[in-house]
């Protein structure tokens, strides 16, 4: 059985795991209940942290989808996002900001890893199976491999 920590060691650990990088409200919560602290103790340190601008579920999601963007579509960063526990509302708007690129990111992911137009149905259905495993949407993984000439 863990020793219970200090309340003192709850800021000390929030603040360290913040310095890091940033996180949502519900996943810092989900690391501090897991090293021992109370769940009470954390809802009011983390609205603290949020009326300071500390901590913000936005920026999490501006800067997840900043660095995940050019390997995975718009249904994937949305999926990882609720599982981080960002609200609906923030994952929609951040995605609404990405949307334009949405075609090119997948581009050139496909590009990457295959570069060459599908030579039968069955290496095309491969294609579509690895670019919608990576979380883009059925019409965009059609026109990121047919291509359109585009190379």
């Amino acid at each position: 059985m863990k020793p219970t920590p200090e309340p003192g060691d709850l800021r000390e650990r929030a603040l360290g795991l913040l310095a890091r990088r940033e996180h949502s409200r519900a996943e810092l919560a989900r690391k501090l209940e897991t090293a021992g602290f109370a769940r009470e103790e954390i809802a009011l340190l983390l609205d603290a942290f949020e009326a300071k601008n500390w901590l913000s579920d936005q920026r999490f999601a501006e800067s997840y989808v900043a660095d995940h963007r050019a390997r995975a579509g718009s249904i994937k960063l949305a999926y990882d996002l609720r599982q981080r526990g960002v609200p609906d509302s923030i994952i929609e708007s951040v995605l609404n900001d990405n949307r334009d690129s949405e075609h090119d990111r997948a581009r050139e992911v496909w590009r990457k890893k295959f570069g060459a137009p599908p030579a039968n149905a069955a290496e095309k259905a491969r294609q579509i199976r690895f670019m919608q495993s990576r979380g883009f949407a059925g019409e965009v993984v059609r026109r990121a491999i047919d291509g359109s000439g585009d190379y």
